[in-house]
């Protein structure tokens, strides 16, 4: 794949004298027909709750929680603060002793590379503490922990073995910027009591198998008498990532060769630990103890835990090499339930994206990739993928029906021309046996290509909609199966106003009968994405929406009666604004149009395999991260 920007092939004369300088700014009118227009309809004022601004984390409703019953904080707190004595806390074992032994059982297995970076001891921070519990296993133990922003101010991130341990322990509390040895009655933000763990249900502590990528958890710890802890000391962002470089400081309390108990911090830059779903980083010092300590970037954002496989480090359990789960689709649902109070639910078994791409190229390269359609262009009975890059350049990668993909086929080279679709969608609207390209261009003309598959692109189409028409106020098309009863032959319309169109059996020159599923309004403009499928896992199409918070929606059962019930797959987020394109189609052997396609801002792209009315399917990467 070549993506040259200054490889230019003419097409042909129908569009060739395309205008190339920036279309008019679009009006509130939005049209009925290909050819004609309608007056413009008063916006509402109201706007969908969340969604005039993204949010930093994900928001979901409360509901009732998980983990031990819960008493009374104070009555809670006093007990634990008999416990916990200045001479306690100081005795207190790592949870992960072994991590930076010379037992012969742990001996190094190589010293570290020349010029790593060695840890310093400060004062540390009020986010950042210790977590102290008297565990069946271990007796009094501790671990690393920091407080991250939530609904009730009150949850405290750490690694899922640490949140293992705690579960089971008696008196467990939160102690931020732990100092020794003073007193619990001495501690600069006193302590918190430990009232719920949240753990994702397929990890296993301290495994060195694929589900170590879940080496996180979630505590919900009550009030001291100075209030909840995130308005008593402040709050971390817990920020998901796709990404394995980053440049972070870690921090974390190790248990041995620190005489003071003191903070330990690191700058220093990651890589990703091959085969796992981890961050790695090199750095002296890292002793047990550290485990669930966090890695900050840009100063707030907690992007990692210490944690991951074997608990955090490599097999000789070095002081020098510390691991951390990346924060996806699986951290995020597990925040989701923390932060609403509930027990996580029932999940398949992990499979992570493997290490082997499905499709050629890097995300360096697939950054470029501009516009997705999905669809089956072959004529193979599955869909492929056809992608329209930033230079112009035209590709299909015909789907072997297995969620894989055989060798590209490029339609067009590299051309200015087709640097100017604006929004395209997939659909058998010419009455054949193959998948037909829909494209709207910057201009305002619709074009449309039959039997892509076999004619490919290099003719005319057939012009839906003339240069200039109302169609260049038409953000976003996405085509399925709400009226027709066999073919994807209907089609959504958002307009720039927030106007939200069906059409029902488009064909060649024709948009068929419209329907109009929402007025102007604001709350549509922030509709950042549109695809559909078959998610509700029938044989009718349903509309799913990326809004500009990352919130993720799906409207089950949309149709000429009016836009189906909604179904909420996830709340606003900082990871889906990072969803830059988006496609769905039947890429494997379920029969169904429910394989949600992915690429993200740093070129991932990715697959979930039988995505839901209102939940993501299973993760396959067909790209690795930039």
């Amino acid at each position: 794949m070549s993506v040259c920007a200054s490889v230019l092939l003419s097409i042909g004369p129908a569009r060739a004298a395309i205008s190339t300088a920036s279309p008019p700014t679009p009006t509130a009118s939005a049209p009925v027909t290909a050819t004609t227009t309608k007056p413009p309809v008063q916006k509402p004022k109201t706007q969908r709750p969340g969604a005039s601004s993204p949010a930093s984390v994900p928001a979901p409703t409360a509901t009732p929680g998980n983990g031990k019953p819960s008493r009374d904080d104070g009555a809670t707190l006093r007990e634990d603060e008999k416990y916990w004595t200045a001479e306690r806390m100081a005795k207190a074992v790592p949870v992960d002793a072994q991590r930076g032994t010379a037992s012969a059982a742990h001996r190094r297995l190589a010293p570290p590379p020349p010029g790593t970076e060695t840890g310093t001891y400060y004062g540390g921070i009020p986010q950042v503490g210790t977590f102290f519990f008297n565990a069946p296993e271990t007796g009094d133990t501790h671990c690393t922990g920091s407080v991250v922003h939530s609904d009730k101010h009150d949850l405290v991130l750490t690694a899922g073995h640490c949140g293992v341990g705690i579960a089971r322990a008696a008196h467990a509390i939160f102690v931020p910027q732990y100092r020794y040895p003073k007193t619990v009655a001495d501690q600069p933000h006193g302590v918190f009591p430990v009232k719920k763990t949240y753990l994702d249900p397929r990890y296993q502590a301290n495994t060195k198998a694929a589900v170590s990528d879940l080496d996180l958890a979630f505590i919900r710890v009550g009030a001291n008498d100075k209030g909840n802890a995130e308005n008593v000391v402040g709050a971390l962002t817990f920020t998901p990532t796709t990404s394995f470089n980053h440049n972070v400081r870690v921090i974390g309390y190790p248990g041995s060769h620190n005489s003071q108990h003191q903070a330990l911090y690191c700058d220093v830059a990651t890589s990703r630990l091959s085969g796992f779903r981890q961050m790695k980083m090199l750095c002296n010092g890292f002793y047990g103890g550290v485990s669930g300590g966090p890695w900050i970037e840009d100063g707030n954002k907690v992007i990692g835990n210490v944690g991951g496989y074997n608990g955090g480090g490599n097999d000789a359990n070095d002081d020098w090499i510390t691991y951390a789960p990346i924060y996806g689709k699986d951290a995020v649902d597990l925040y989701n339930d923390a932060n609403a109070d509930r027990a996580p639910g029932p999940k398949p078994p992990y499979n992570p994206p493997g290490d082997s791409p499905k499709l050629p190229g890097g995300g360096g390269l697939w950054k470029h990739a501009k516009l997705m359609a999905s669809g089956d262009f072959s004529g193979t009975g599955h869909s492929d993928l056809l992608v329209i890059w930033s230079d112009g350049e035209v590709t299909l990668y015909p789907g072997d029906g297995k969620g894989g993909f055989q060798p590209e086929r490029q339609l067009l080279a590299p051309s200015e021309l087709w640097t100017h679709p604006e929004t395209i969608t997939g659909g058998d609207f010419a009455g054949g046996n193959q998948f037909d390209l829909l494209v709207r261009w910057s201009d305002g003309e619709v074009t449309l290509y039959p039997d892509v598959g076999t004619l490919g692109l290099n003719n005319d189409g057939t012009q839906m909609a003339p240069k200039g028409s109302v169609w260049k106020d038409a953000v976003q098309i996405a085509a399925g199966r709400f009226v027709a009863d066999s073919y994807v032959t209907d089609l959504v319309v958002r307009w720039t106003d927030g106007e939200l169109t069906l059409y029902g059996r488009v064909g060649a020159g024709t948009f068929g009968q419209e329907t109009q599923l929402e007025p102007p309004n604001g709350t549509w403009r922030n509709a950042t994405l549109l695809t559909s499928g078959q998610f509700a896992g029938n044989q009718k199409w349903d509309l799913m929406v990326r809004w500009v918070d990352g919130e993720l929606d799906n409207y089950v059962g949309t149709n000429a009666s009016g836009l189906g019930t909604e179904q909420r797959i996830y709340d606003p987020n900082k990871l889906w604004t990072h969803d830059e394109v988006m496609s769905t189609g039947g890429y494997t052997a379920n029969g169904l149009a429910d394989d949600l396609i992915i690429r993200w801002s740093d070129g991932e792209t990715t697959m979930y395999v039988d995505t839901r009315a209102n939940r993501i399917g299973t993760e396959v990467m067909l790209v690795p991260p930039e």
